[in-house]
């Protein structure tokens, strides 16, 4: 058996795996059931859409959070979260320290985008 290499790791947002498998639905006459499920499950969501995902993610990159890397920047896109308790909620599962104004100063660029 041969041995797999990991080139690299990218965080992978429910918006861009839905885009992914929503083409593998189309190339595929009859896709497997994990693709059909996690569709299933994807479509439970209310889920931004790839420009806008683009959009937020720029915005956020832009504010330069310390610490803040891609993943936690994924995450926060996937859930968007509507208050600065709720984002640090999310935030929680990693590592990372972010000051009160960066935590609002992420939450007014999310809060901005709703009204769109």
């Amino acid at each position: 058996m041969s041995k797999s290499e990991i080139l690299e790791k990218t965080p992978l947002a429910m918006t861009q795996l839905k885009a992914q498998l929503e083409a593998v639905s189309k190339r595929d006459t009859e896709p497997g059931f994990r693709t059909t499920k996690t569709l299933e499950h994807l479509n439970s969501f209310n889920l931004i859409s790839q420009s806008e995902f683009n959009t937020l993610k720029k915005k956020i990159d832009e504010l330069q959070v310390p610490r803040l890397k891609e993943e936690h920047i994924v995450k926060i896109l996937d859930i968007m979260p509507k208050t600065v308790a709720d984002l640090s909620v999310v935030l929680q599962g990693y590592t990372i320290t972010v000051s009160k104004e960066n935590l609002k100063s992420i939450v007014d660029v999310l809060l901005s985008h709703k009204g769109k």
